[in-house]
């Protein structure tokens, strides 16, 4: 059993407490929260301990859950690092670059395991792409929502967009050769929409929006290549692949190309339905009792992480607003 402990009981720390309850990997030492209203209703709702003091409840654990305001993640991070701990941070791993290749520095030091919660790695639609030979030119995202004001805060960059900017670079095995992006406000003073056009060395070639302001939600990412057209439906939770093929399939549209008869032959990839957050917490269970390297690394969080300091330095200096100073070394890690 390994003793783990939640740091931040808001939304998705509640989320993260309930599974962690039903996997038998873990036993949930307890909870802390910076807000102590939080505690109290988790201490009424639950049967677990809440603690008051942080450093009490890590000093108590193998690993903890950080599931705090991203402007704190490096704070709890590299306390429980310090302490020893592993770790389950939720995405972005922090807001400043310079914070997150500190905590790399000090997970190489500690030796201990480090996972960023980027959930989307574990959705059924992009896990159905393992058995196929992706090597995309094209990628094409859209990750919509509908306006919620209590959420303005959230950074429609570091929030939503990293999701797709992780699956871009998880995906395409090459290196960043140029970024222009663009953002504007709508109906709040942040950012409500935003694009990003990411250029890689090797070609491709992968067009990210985001926004919170539309009508009808939309989480889907499009793969183009030679032969191939994928669609990743993440808020269904399927994939449908189109491939060019010499062989015909029900209902196959034939194509003649250069002078060969070839057939267009579509096919709707569903996995069993599971539940996606319990097994990212399942994974992180498993490269600890396993010894293995984390699906999503500390070097993962960074790489999505340069890439959306960057999105926001583009942004603010098409909107006159001053340099990001975390974005300034972009691209700087391997």
């Amino acid at each position: 059993m390994i003793k783990i402990g939640i740091i931040g009981i808001g939304r998705v720390g509640s989320q993260h407490l309930e599974k962690l309850l039903e996997i038998e990997y873990f036993k949930v030492v307890g909870c802390y929260d910076a807000d102590s209203k939080k505690l109290q209703r988790i201490g009424a709702d639950y049967a677990i301990d809440c603690f008051e003091e942080v450093d009490e409840l890590i000093q108590r654990c193998d690993a903890v859950d950080i599931l705090t305001s991203a402007d704190s993640h490096f704070f709890y991070a590299e306390k429980a690092i310090r302490y020893g701990k592993h770790v389950f941070l939720d995405k972005p791993i922090s807001t400043s670059l310079e914070e997150a290749k500190r905590l790399a520095e000090l997970v190489r030091e500690a030796g201990i395991k480090f996972q960023v919660g980027h959930i989307e790695r574990f959705n059924p639609a992009f896990l159905a792409l393992k058995n196929l030979k992706l090597q995309p030119m094209f990628i094409e995202a859209h990750r919509l929502s509908s306006f919620d004001a209590k959420r303005t805060s959230d950074s429609i960059i570091y929030d939503v967009m990293i999701h797709d900017i992780d699956i871009t670079l998880s995906i395409v095995k090459a290196n960043i050769k140029h970024i222009n992006a663009s953002g504007v406000s709508v109906l709040s003073d942040q950012i409500d929409i935003a694009n990003v056009r990411i250029e890689f060395d090797n070609g491709c070639v992968a067009n990210l929006t985001a926004s919170r302001t539309a009508v009808q939600k939309m989480r889907k990412m499009l793969f183009f290549q030679r032969d191939y057209h994928v669609t990743l439906d993440f808020l269904h939770r399927e994939t449908e692949v189109l491939k060019l093929s010499p062989i015909a399939k029900h209902n196959s549209v034939p194509l003649r190309v250069q002078e060969q008869l070839q057939y267009v032959n579509t096919e709707t990839l569903v996995l069993e339905e599971y539940d996606a957050l319990k097994e990212e917490l399942i994974s992180f269970a498993r490269c600890l009792i396993f010894n293995t390297e984390p699906t999503v690394s500390v070097l993962d969080g960074i790489r999505s992480l340069e890439v959306a300091a960057e999105v926001v330095r583009k942004i603010q200096k098409m909107n006159g607003n001053h340099f990001v100073p975390e974005a300034e070394q972009l691209l700087s890690v391997s």
